[in-house]
């Protein structure tokens, strides 16, 4: 079955060998690569415990959370459309999910109490450090699609981790000024603010552009632009310099024309397939208390992108 609805939580152990402990929930959430990635790593833990699809409509999370919990569930991830209800259906919040502004990994304590994390900021970390050999916190970043969901947490990572320039990029400047001035305000409040508090934001379509991106070490891209083979670089490539690394939150296709430029560029160049995967142990290692079989996540994924 590519997923189950909530009516359907009472049956979701019938023939089945291992019993239901771990899902994802969205809305659609049939397309979703999470129980891939997590059932291989609960086989290579030797874990008696399956990982299942929910699909959940909008407004009715709580109910799903109470239900999930009175079938056996322990952990949960959030997918779109439901990050935001899940912040606000959890009783304890980590401080970095609240900074952030939504819940993706959520954990249903035995009490029925919701626990909320978003694993998104600190998984970008651990992926970019993997990728380029690099902490987060030493690069001057530039977010092309801030304004999304992802660009929202990858903002905040950086501003957590005290990055020396972040240049918020969007096509329209009302939702990153407004996240420029909550960042801002984050920066205070960890006793950041000072000589590194430089937090910008600039239009798309902005001339300016061209300079800030040679201005920036980290150029990450979070827009959708690239998911179609005809999508172009949401920027002219030959922008990109070899001295930049740049990052593409899409993994499938694993190169996008803006990641096949810049290698071209002679600029060192990632996908998201490694954001995806440390999201996701960070998730599991919540559940479990234990590090996450990072290798069989990894391979688990390549092979269901490959099929």
């Amino acid at each position: 079955m590519k997923y189950f609805t909530l009516d359907q939580l009472d049956t979701i152990n019938q023939g089945e060998q291992k019993p239901a402990r771990f899902a994802v929930i969205g809305n659609p959430v049939s397309h979703s690569l999470s129980p891939q990635l997590h059932q291989a790593a609960l086989d290579s833990l030797e874990k008696d415990a399956r990982y299942i699809r929910v699909e959940v409509e909008i407004g009715k999370l709580a109910e799903a959370f109470t239900k999930m919990h009175a079938a056996g569930i322990k952990g949960v991830n959030v997918t779109v459309p439901h990050k935001l209800e899940a912040l606000e259906a959890c009783q304890q919040v980590d401080p970095a999910a609240a900074h952030m502004g939504a819940v993706n990994t959520v954990i249903l304590n035995a009490d029925g109490t919701r626990s909320g994390f978003n694993t998104d900021g600190p998984g970008f970390s651990r992926a970019i450090r993997e990728e380029f050999g690099v902490d987060l916190s030493d690069l001057k970043v530039i977010i092309i699609g801030a304004g999304g969901g992802a660009g929202r947490a990858i903002a905040t990572q950086c501003t957590l981790e005290d990055c020396p320039q972040i240049i918020l990029v969007n096509r329209s400047l009302g939702k990153i000024e407004e996240l420029a001035t909550k960042l801002l305000r984050l920066r205070k409040t960890e006793s950041l603010a000072g000589p590194r508090d430089r937090i910008s934001s600039i239009a798309l379509d902005d001339p300016a552009l061209e300079e800030s991106i040679a201005a920036s070490e980290l150029i990450i891209n979070t827009t959708s632009i690239g998911l179609k083979s005809a999508d172009p670089s949401p920027f002219p490539s030959h922008w990109i310099e070899p001295h930049h690394l740049v990052y593409d939150s899409i993994y499938n296709p694993s190169r996008t024309r803006l990641l096949r430029e810049a290698s071209k560029q002679g600029a060192r160049v990632a996908n998201g397939l490694s954001l995806l995967i440390h999201q996701g142990a960070l998730s599991l290692e919540y559940w479990l208390d234990r590090e996450a079989p990072l290798q069989a996540m990894r391979q688990g994924l390549l092979d269901s992108i490959k099929d």
